[in-house]
């Protein structure tokens, strides 16, 4: 668990409620998501705010009707000479008007209810897709980040978590209005009660802020700690891990796991609640006797015959209401800053600003590369890294020509593939394309036009169709470049065994889902490259799970189906690299030979050392 003295905790009641500034954006973006239902929703809560005060003043005028009535000499004695009298015309209509105002208000509920349930859905949907937009347009280093991760669960968690806040904003409003016309109604008889109501509730309600404050301190700093208990509780049971799960045996070391995450949790938890449960009952008692104190003095003006009937009613119920109100937008108003801190999470992700940005009015990507890629002392350090990655990099991709890149793992061979594709950009050295800095194309241009096939790619629990489609997701209703591409990877014979062909959900997340083996994932995925018909072709070792022959037919396809356009290929099997028109070798991140299969082999060096040891691994 994370060390509290680590943990963000506003100390200051300036600090708790300064979060209140993100109650603005988060408005704004509640109204763009919905303004009819949000105009809608306000417009319920106005009427409805009017309704507490007209029914006490509605009761208050009853009473002293049926005071008035009661306390006649020559009152009639019957119903029908009450009703010859006329004299309880007055009454009927009080008793109508309760009755209407009554209806009025079953009406106005249920409409607030059924406009703010509409507009949360539509502010969750709408939050979530704007989550969505903003992280696709960030680096790939803030999603490698572990702590953007953790930031990035925060904001993802308040697309829904937050949905309460916006009915009590609304709430809020309502009441205030509410608390106003009370206000109003009793400054008349007794203002100064109104100001000692408010001094009893001032102690509880900065209590409910200092531990609203500390209960979102402690929800920050536990957010590794409750990503971990999430990715205990999916690998624990999930489809992906549940072959291994139950061979090695893993259950109780999990469940052990979790539940150690979990009380420590939970003791976090039960110890923050208890002390809030403690000093919130004695602020609670303070403000219990200011409310009776004025009662109190309310009940002995009515014996002095300062008040009426009526009025005591009035009083004693507005009074109470007042109370109540009072109570509910203090403690909400605290409630609103704490839940605020937590909208701080949102909308600083939404602050979150890419280094890798398209320029303006940027290069469109050349079709044909004429000359090639440039690489010009290039070098780059993962953020955080204590060596880098690749460093003085100097090598030419020549355009048309079929590259393959060789060495052991951490060579520095993926990590050349995202410079290529701007994932990352060199922090230092430069890479041209055609003579020209590749920061200076058009970002979406320079992606869109090359096809990259990682070793880890992710496996979609879509149609077969829709998994090769991902290579060119615009395309997608193009059948024809769908199978051609399938055809090129030869993930046609794959999909021509699944019941459903094309439109047959492929993965075992979903119903009818149809698992493939790894061989036929990575047809499919190499599909993807094809389907983009991109100038450059790049398969970063996505062949791992095919057999040697298998992976050679792959490459030898590749090599065919690439022609013309310029093709980067990794693998680990010189078998299939030899087919290159040139293989670079990499080492501790330099490329430290060059050469075809024939000349690389001839020469002492460590192209010629790792083909041996491969090569005596087959005989």
């Amino acid at each position: 668990m994370s060390d509290p003295r680590t943990i963000p905790n506003p100390r200051t009641f300036k600090e708790r409620f300064g979060a209140l500034r993100t109650l603005r954006p988060f408005l704004a973006m509640v109204w763009s998501i919905g303004p009819g239902l949000t105009a809608g929703a306000l417009l319920l809560r106005l009427v409805r705010a009017m309704v507490p005060v007209a029914s006490l003043y509605v009761g208050k005028l009853i009473i002293d009707d049926v005071v008035h009535l009661v306390q006649m000499p020559d009152r009639p004695t019957t119903f029908d000479g009450w009703m010859q009298s006329g004299q309880l015309t007055y009454l009927g209509v009080l008793l109508l008007a309760e009755f209407g105002i009554a209806v009025l208000a079953d009406v106005l509920g249920r409409g607030i209810e059924l406009a703010e349930n509409l507009l949360a859905e539509q502010v969750t949907n709408g939050s979530s897709v704007r989550l969505m937009e903003h992280a696709a347009t960030l680096d790939l280093e803030d999603f490698e980040d572990a702590e953007f991760q953790d930031q990035l669960e925060r904001a993802r968690r308040q697309t829904s978590g937050r949905l309460t806040l916006m009915a009590q904003l609304f709430n809020q409003a309502q009441q205030g209005i509410t608390v106003a016309t009370l206000i109003v109604g009793l400054a008349v008889y007794a203002p100064f009660l109104i100001l000692l109501l408010a001094l009893a509730l001032v102690p509880a309600f900065l209590t409910e802020a200092h531990f609203n404050a500390r209960t979102y301190s402690l929800d920050f700093g536990r957010t590794p700690e409750r990503r971990e208990l999430d990715y205990v509780r999916q690998t624990a049971a999930s489809v992906e891990t549940a072959k291994e799960v139950k061979i090695f045996g893993l259950h109780g070391f999990l469940i052990g796991h979790y539940k150690r995450l979990a009380a420590k949790f939970y003791e976090d938890n039960r110890a923050l609640a208890s002390r809030r449960a403690v000093w919130g009952s004695l602020f609670a008692a303070v403000g219990t006797v200011g409310y009776y104190a004025a009662y109190a003095y309310i009940v002995w003006r009515t014996l002095h015959g300062d008040f009426s009937i009526g009025d005591l009613t009035f009083l004693s119920g507005s009074f109470l209401r007042l109370r109540g109100l009072l109570e509910f937008l203090l403690f909400g108003f605290s409630s609103v800053a704490g839940q605020a801190l937590y909208l701080n999470d949102l909308f600083s992700f939404f602050r979150t600003r890419p280094e890798i940005v398209s320029p303006a009015n940027g290069l469109p990507f050349p079709q044909p590369i004429r000359q090639g890629f440039v690489f010009e002392d290039v070098g780059f350090i993962y953020p955080g890294a204590d060596r880098w990655a690749v460093r003085h990099l100097d090598f030419t991709l020549k355009a048309g020509e079929a590259v393959a890149l060789v060495g052991e793992n951490g060579a520095g061979k993926t990590t050349l593939v995202k410079l290529l594709t701007r994932l990352y950009d060199p922090d230092e050295g430069r890479i041209l394309l055609d003579g020209r800095d590749l920061r200076e194309y058009d970002l979406t241009g320079l992606r869109g036009s090359m096809g990259v096939i990682f070793q880890d790619f992710v496996r979609y629990n879509f149609t077969a169709g829709d998994n090769i489609a991902v290579g060119r997701i615009e395309a997608r209703d193009d059948h024809a470049r769908i199978e051609r591409a399938a055809g090129r990877s030869q993930a046609d014979e794959v999909i021509a065994g699944l019941p459903g062909g094309y439109a047959q959900r492929i993965g075992k997340r979903f119903k009818n889902g149809v698992e493939l083996s790894g061989g036929e994932w990575q047809k499919v995925a190499i599909a993807r490259a094809y389907m983009r018909e991109a100038e450059v072709l790049i398969l970063d070792e996505p062949t791992a799970a095919l057999d040697a022959r298998a992976e050679f037919e792959v490459f030898q396809r590749f090599k065919e189906l690439s022609r013309g356009k310029t093709a980067v290929l990794i693998s680990h099997r010189f078998s299939s690299v030899r087919m290159a028109d040139r293989i670079f070798v990499l080492a501790d991140g330099k490329v430290v030979a060059a050469g075809t299969h024939e000349e690389l082999v001839a020469q002492p060096g460590l192209y010629a050392e790792l083909f041996e040891l491969q090569a005596a691994g087959y005989r």
